[in-house]
């Protein structure tokens, strides 16, 4: 049976949106949730890059359009961005350390995305394999669509028996919403909310 549940699609579609507001559901349903986003930096109508931002409200630099690398940091790429995986792994790596160690209950984590830029960190895939096998720790991600080279870690995922992948393929993609919101409400009513 299926206890993770991830949603996938092209960028744009709204994923972050709809992690966000099953998150806000969940919350004020009691629901004990722990996690972050990514959200877009713009400047000037621009995109220059992306922070990671945690369910508590913490924002931190997840990366930034440069021609140059950043002093002091090792440079990760994925097209014109520039990843600061220190950053990401200062915001990232405490919460995914943590989920599983705050007592009995069930735990949900939210964890936007599992993609490129988040997989240049080593110990982030090893955080991510631990946390989805914890017991009584629930999580609720995104994962890109295949493109490419394949992802190793998002392969995984995908082939887990316990995970349910649900794809967004526009941004008006009512029952794709509609399914995911449905089982994300179901965390806090039975042990296996995904059903099989």
């Amino acid at each position: 049976m299926a206890r993770h549940v991830f949603l996938t699609g092209p960028p744009g579609v709204g994923k972050t949106t709809l992690i966000q507001k099953a998150s806000e559901d969940l919350k004020s349903s009691g629901v004990l949730l722990d996690g972050f986003y990514t959200e877009e930096v713009r400047q000037g109508g621009r995109r220059t890059g992306f922070d990671v931002v945690t369910l508590s409200g913490t924002r931190g630099p997840l990366s930034r359009v440069g021609p140059d690398p950043v002093p002091g940091k090792r440079e990760c790429r994925v097209g014109q961005y520039v990843v600061d995986v220190t950053s990401f792994e200062q915001l990232a790596l405490p919460i995914l350390r943590n989920v599983g160690s705050g007592g009995p209950g069930r735990r949900v984590c939210v964890i936007d995305e599992i993609g490129k830029m988040e997989l240049f960190s080593q110990p982030f895939i090893q955080a991510v394999r631990q946390t989805l096998s914890s017991p009584g720790t629930v999580v609720l991600g995104t994962i890109p669509i295949p493109r490419g080279k394949l992802l190793a870690l998002v392969e995984e995922i995908r082939s887990r028996p316990d995970v349910k992948v649900f794809s967004k393929k526009e941004p008006v993609d009512l029952k794709t919403e509609q399914q995911f919101t449905y089982r994300a409400g179901r965390m806090n009513k039975t042990s296996e909310p995904w059903g099989r």
